[in-house]
């Protein structure tokens, strides 16, 4: 792929993510934790592998901005493959994928010089609300959440007052209160696990907490 055609779906994938970060100004709203979103990364249709870095926060932002409530997504041929038709209409959501270049071409010296580079190409996916004709599969349960005692002995000593509620993260000052979504809706990623991502959040809305004025 030529260097402006990666450099715009890259600009688009960025736009989008930005959009759906400014939908939500006044709380950290994970659009991946709402009650109409699945509680599993976005899924190749086909394949049934989950989709990886910055894929998976273009695809939960293109899901929160046209309120998919599922996240199993594929080509416009994948779904013809599996017997679905797109909509005619319907629009696709911008995805990166990297090839490595393994038969170089050109001279002996250009050969040497691009030997196993990796280039970003793009594609475009569509959601299983976008397609008819394609049975939508069960939502699986999400795992029981295990606590770390560590972590969780260190938020009580601090004595902040947490509500586990609605589907964002946010510190209110004017109750001095954390709001947090169920625990039982976070889910592992490549780095970590559901239970540091959940203790991630909530420490990150804890640094909010100790910035109170009464507290400096």
């Amino acid at each position: 792929m030529a260097r402006t055609a990666t450099a715009s779906i890259y600009d688009t994938i960025t736009n989008q993510i930005i959009a759906a970060l400014e939908r939500s100004t006044s709380d950290y709203t994970l659009p991946w934790h709402r009650s109409s979103a699945p509680l599993t990364r976005p899924v190749n249709a086909v394949t049934r592998k989950a989709y990886r870095g910055v894929n998976v926060l273009a695809l939960w932002a293109s899901a929160e901005a046209q309120d998919f409530g599922h996240g199993l997504w594929a080509t416009y041929r994948q779904w013809q493959s599996l017997g679905a038709q797109v909509r005619k209409g319907e629009k696709a959501s911008p995805i990166v994928f990297y090839k490595v270049l393994d038969k170089p071409e050109g001279s002996e010296d250009e050969a040497r010089e691009n030997a196993g580079r990796i280039f970003a190409q793009g594609s475009h996916v569509f959601n299983i609300a976008q397609v008819e004709g394609y049975a939508l599969p069960e939502v699986p349960e999400p795992e029981a959440f295990d606590p770390i005692p560590d972590v969780e002995g260190f938020i009580a000593a601090t004595g902040v007052a947490i509500r586990i509620q609605g589907d964002s993260a946010h510190y209110t000052p004017s109750t001095d209160t954390i709001t947090m979504p169920d625990r039982e809706r976070f889910f592992a990623t490549d780095t970590a696990s559901a239970e540091q991502n959940w203790y991630a959040i909530l420490l990150h809305e804890l640094v909010h907490w100790t910035g109170a004025d009464h507290r400096l």
